[in-house]
């Protein structure tokens, strides 16, 4: 039996997060991953921004950074593009395009410098409470064995199993779950190399297909659906699109990525006694654009802080854990909130409709890049965004 204070089960960005936090916090921390390679296989497109990394006091690393972006491209169905970038408008939230293989390790490696044990291929086969702790039973390369811990912290991803050991509900319901796919491929010949991609409408029911760029020709191309919204596969809407867009046509894959990304924010109850959920897990993900990297690191930073405080105060119960809830839902909650608003209504929109939109904004000056800026002109173009979205600007 191996004991510790705290125990993050996923090495995910939010899961580094919270073992780093903890761990800084003056915690005893285990942090466990199934994987033998943190970051691999990746199940993202990769992009971060400036000013969320700068939140998390997380200084930029060329060695995990490809690509740095220049604004956005929105395309609607019929092929009308809509450009904002620092040629048109200024651009206060710039951003990145990561290396996740490379970045989910520099979070480890963090979490490890703060204090933090990690261990790899290692595999949580499930939990039971003993007194004031929960005992996780664990395998790595073939043995068992078990780590008893005061209060364990859940970044599992979409679906957590541990959170569902500890008796929360946090699954996503399958409308709010969005089937991802991706290729990262080579010869995609882009406009602008320092642009961000948006395709909107019938390519991707449910969600929409991306074009991320890494550096030179590459780039990561894919798009997420709601299954329920469509006959056909992801994969088949993927194939689909890589063959029809200009920019792909061309282009080979060299990686496929698949995964499940939940839109539909987060549930009620992301804590308990001796638990937290962060990350993904908790459904800690912008539901406009699908993005879950920033904001499942600031949900693993604040799981990580009061983790330590309640470590420090000897109180790992419900009622002592609730500041994290209140804390995490402070910081991003709203974001999260206004975000699923604009999400459902824009999925609300035929191929028409986005089209009539996208052809409105050419002739509107756009001041920066946000989602209040982006929900103010779509209220000036398109009346309906009035009785839905009125109240978020």
């Amino acid at each position: 039996m191996i004991k510790t204070d705290v125990l993050v089960i996923g090495s995910g960005p939010a899961g580094s997060s919270a073992a780093k936090h903890a761990a800084l916090g003056g915690a005893d921390v285990i942090l466990i991953d199934k994987k033998s390679e943190i970051g691999a296989p990746k199940r993202c497109a990769e992009g971060v921004s400036k000013q969320g990394l700068e939140d998390l006091k997380i200084e930029p690393n060329q060695r995990w950074i490809t690509k740095e972006l220049d604004g956005v491209r929105l395309i609607s169905p019929n092929g009308t593009s809509v450009w904002l970038t620092s040629d048109e408008i200024e651009l206060p939230e710039a951003g990145y395009i990561l290396e996740r293989k490379v970045f989910d390790k520099y979070m480890a490696m963090d979490a490890a410098r703060a204090g933090a044990s990690i261990r790899v291929k290692t595999l949580a086969h499930g939990m039971r409470k003993d007194s004031e702790a929960y005992v996780v039973t664990c395998e790595h390369m073939g043995e068992l064995f078990e780590i008893k811990a005061n209060i364990i912290i859940a970044a599992d991803g979409p679906e957590s199993r541990v959170a569902r050991w500890a008796g929360l509900k946090t699954a996503t319901k399958a409308t709010n779950m969005e089937s991802g796919i991706q290729f990262e491929m080579v010869g995609v010949e882009m406009e602008k190399q320092d642009v961000i991609e948006f395709y909107f409408g019938s390519v991707a029911p449910g969600g929409y297909a991306w074009i991320f760029p890494k550096g030179d020709d590459i780039a990561n191309v894919g798009l997420a659906i709601i299954a329920n919204d469509t006959e056909k596969s992801a994969y088949q809407h993927l194939k689909e699109f890589v063959a029809t867009c200009p920019a792909t046509q061309n282009a080979q894959a060299v990686e496929l990525n698949i995964g499940g990304d939940p839109v539909g924010g987060m549930p009620k109850k992301i804590y308990g006694d001796n638990i937290l959920v962060c990350g993904d897990a908790a459904g800690q993900v912008n539901p406009l654009t699908g993005g879950g990297i920033i904001s499942g690191m600031k949900g693993g930073m604040h799981a990580g802080i009061v983790a330590a405080k309640a470590i420090a105060e000897e109180d790992f119960s419900e009622k002592r854990l609730n500041e994290y809830d209140k804390n995490v839902r402070d910081d991003i909650g709203d974001e999260i909130s206004k975000y699923l608003k604009v999400k459902d209504f824009a999925l609300s929109l035929s191929d028409k409709e986005l089209d009539s939109v996208a052809i409105a904004f050419q002739d509107i000056e756009f001041e920066k890049v946000s989602t209040t800026e982006l929900v103010k002109n779509l209220i000036k173009v398109n009346p309906k965004a009035l009785l839905k979205l009125g109240k978020l600007i």
